[in-house]
C-alpha cells in the first residue's frame, strides 16, 4: 500500500543512539608498555647471565728476562740522566716581550724561543748603519782630492823640468799629494771602523733573540712575558737567569751507583739491561759506557754510566731505573723464545698442553708447548704474547667463547 510523505520522512530520520557509537580504542599505549616490558626482560636476562658467569683468576703473560748463558752478575739502581741539557738564557739583560714555547714542546736547533725588548738595540743598529753610509759617501770626496793632487803633481814636475815653474811650487804639489793620499787612507780606515761598529750593533740586536742551541724538548719554562732576564743573577729574585730548559732526548743514559765492594764485576763495554720503575715488564738493552774514576766516600759507591741501546718516548729524565749487569751478551741463537706463564695455567688435553686465554671477558683455548721450567713459571711457545692474560687453575666448566668474571691473581 502507498505510504504517506510523513512516513517516508520518518524512515529517513537518524536516531541519536546511532550517532553516539563508541570511538575505536587507541593501541599505541599498549605497544609502548609491551616494549618497556621487553627491554626489562632483556636487561634482566643479561644481568642474570653476568651473575651466573664463572669467576676466574688470571695472570699476565711475561716476556723472558734474558737469554740463557747471559745471567746477571750484579744489580744497581740509579736514574735516567741527559748528557745534553741546557738552561737557555739571553746574553744581555732585557725585558721579555715574546715567549714562543711551552713545556713538552719539541724544538729544533736555532728555533726562536723568546725575544727581548729591542728598541735600544734597533736604534743603535740604525745609527751604526748611518755612520757606515756617511763614511762611504765621504770616501768619494777624498778619492777625488787624491786624484786632483796626483794630477797637479805631475803637471808641476813637467813645468819644473822645462824651467817654467819654481822648485817651491813642486814641493807644494808633492806635499798636497801626500796629504790627499793620507786623507784617503784615513777615510778607508773610517769605513772599516764604521763596518765594525755596524757588526757590533748587529750582534747586540741579535742578542735580543733567544734561540735553541740544539734540538730537544722543553722541560721547564722559567720566564714569562714582561719579566727581566739576565745572564747574571742580578737584581735578586726579580731577575730571571733562564728562559727555558731544553733536554736532548737522544742523549739520555743511566747513572747508577755501584757499591765499591762489587765494582770489580763491572767493566766498560759490558752488556746490561735496564728496567724502569715505571715499566717493570720492559727490559731495555744497555751497555756500560764508563766507570767514573772517583768514589763517594759518604756512600761507599762508584758512579757508572750506562748507555740505553733502545730509544723510546716513554724514557724520561730523572726516572728511577734498575740495571742488571750481564755476564756476556746473548748470542743470536740464544735469543729468548716464547713467554713465561704460571705453571698452574697449563692443562693437559689430548693434543698436548693448552691454556685458557681471556680476551674481552671471553675465554679461548690456546695450544702451547713447554720449552723450559723456572720454579713456578714455565717458558712456553705458541700463540701467546707478552701482556695477555691466562686463567690460573681453570675449572672443567670452561667452554670456548664463554663469558667470565676476571679476578687478577697476585704475581711476583
Amino acid at each position: 500500500m502507498s505510504q504517506s510523505p510523513q512516513d517516508l520522512l520518518q524512515q529517513l530520520r537518524i536516531e541519536r543512539a546511532d550517532r553516539d557509537l563508541p570511538a575505536p580504542r587507541r593501541r599505541w599505549p599498549w605497544l609502548v608498555a609491551a616494549l618497556i616490558v621487553l627491554v626489562a626482560l632483556v636487561a634482566g636476562a643479561l644481568g642474570w647471565r653476568a651473575a651466573r658467569a664463572p669467576q676466574v683468576q688470571v695472570a699476565t703473560v711475561q716476556a723472558p728476562a734474558s737469554a740463557a748463558g747471559s745471567g746477571s752478575v750484579l744489580q744497581a739502581t740509579g736514574y735516567v740522566t741527559a748528557r745534553r741539557e741546557a738552561t737557555v738564557s739571553a746574553q744581555i739583560t732585557g725585558r721579555l716581550t715574546e715567549v714562543h714555547v711551552e713545556e713538552g714542546e719539541h724544538v729544533q736547533a736555532g728555533q726562536l724561543l723568546a725575544r727581548l725588548d729591542d728598541s735600544q738595540a734597533k736604534a743603535q743598529l740604525a745609527l751604526a748603519r748611518a755612520n757606515e753610509a756617511a763614511a762611504r759617501a765621504a770616501l768619494g770626496q777624498y778619492q777625488a782630492n787624491a786624484t786632483l793632487a796626483r794630477i797637479t803633481l805631475r803637471r808641476e814636475r813637467t813645468l819644473v823640468d822645462k824651467g817654467l815653474a819654481s822648485r817651491q811650487s813642486l814641493d807644494q804639489a808633492v806635499a798636497s799629494a801626500a796629504s790627499a793620499e793620507a786623507a784617503l787612507a784615513d777615510a778607508r780606515e773610517q769605513i772599516a771602523v764604521a763596518v765594525a761598529q755596524r757588526q757590533v750593533a748587529e750582534v747586540n740586536y741579535d742578542y735580543t733573540f733567544v734561540r735553541a742551541p740544539f734540538a730537544g724538548v722543553i722541560t721547564d719554562k722559567a720566564a714569562q712575558v714582561g719579566e727581566i732576564v739576565s745572564p747574571l743573577s742580578a737584581g735578586g729574585g726579580f731577575t730571571r737567569t733562564g728562559v727555558a730548559t731544553i733536554v736532548d732526548m737522544n742523549s739520555l743514559e743511566v747513572d747508577v751507583d755501584v757499591n765499591e765492594s762489587y765494582i770489580h764485576r763491572v767493566h766498560a763495554g759490558q752488556p746490561a739491561e735496564a728496567v724502569l720503575d715505571a715499566y717493570p715488564d720492559w727490559r731495555i738493552p744497555a751497555r756500560v759506557i764508563a766507570i767514573v774514576p772517583t768514589a763517594d766516600k759518604a756512600k761507599a759507591t762508584v758512579k757508572v754510566r750506562v748507555a740505553l741501546l733502545q730509544k723510546s718516548p716513554r724514557i724520561l729524565p730523572d726516572m728511577g731505573v734498575r740495571v742488571n749487569f750481564l755476564e756476556r751478551a746473548a748470542a743470536p741463537s740464544t735469543v729468548p723464545q716464547g713467554v713465561l706463564i704460571p705453571a698452574a695455567a697449563l692443562i693437559d688435553s689430548a693434543a698436548g698442553k693448552v691454556v685458557w686465554r681471556v680476551r674481552d671477558t671471553r675465554v679461548e683455548r690456546v695450544p702451547v708447548r713447554v720449552l723450559a721450567s723456572f720454579g713456578d713459571l714455565r717458558q712456553v711457545g705458541g700463540a701467546l704474547r707478552a701482556g695477555e692474560s691466562v686463567v690460573i687453575r681453570p675449572g672443567a666448566n670452561l667452554r670456548a667463547g664463554m663469558t667470565v668474571r676476571v679476578a687478577r691473581a697476585a704475581q711476583e
